[in-house]
């Protein structure tokens, strides 16, 4: 059985899965991440944060749908560690 890491956001506000409308995603569910590589944004007051893995692992789901709000300290992404 593997093990599951949760990637929570630091900050309230929008989260994306892509830069912009017309760009595919960071990453989806499926793919393998590393300690540091990027899985989305939070947008606030028109600044975007990276949100990047801190933990290396492959994307079991994501938790929010992209444009939908989220709060500090709400699950993103469940990793499944590697």
């Amino acid at each position: 059985m593997s093990n599951t890491h949760e990637i929570m956001s630091p900050l309230p506000g929008t989260f994306y899965r892509s830069s912009s409308p017309d760009a595919p995603p960071y990453k989806a569910e499926g793919d393998l991440v590393a300690v540091g590589d990027v899985i989305g944004l939070v947008e606030v007051m028109k600044q975007f944060n990276e949100i990047a893995a801190d933990t290396a692992g492959k994307i079991v789901s994501f938790a929010v749908a992209s444009g939908e709000p989220v709060d500090p300290g709400q699950v993103l992404v469940v990793l499944a560690s590697a």
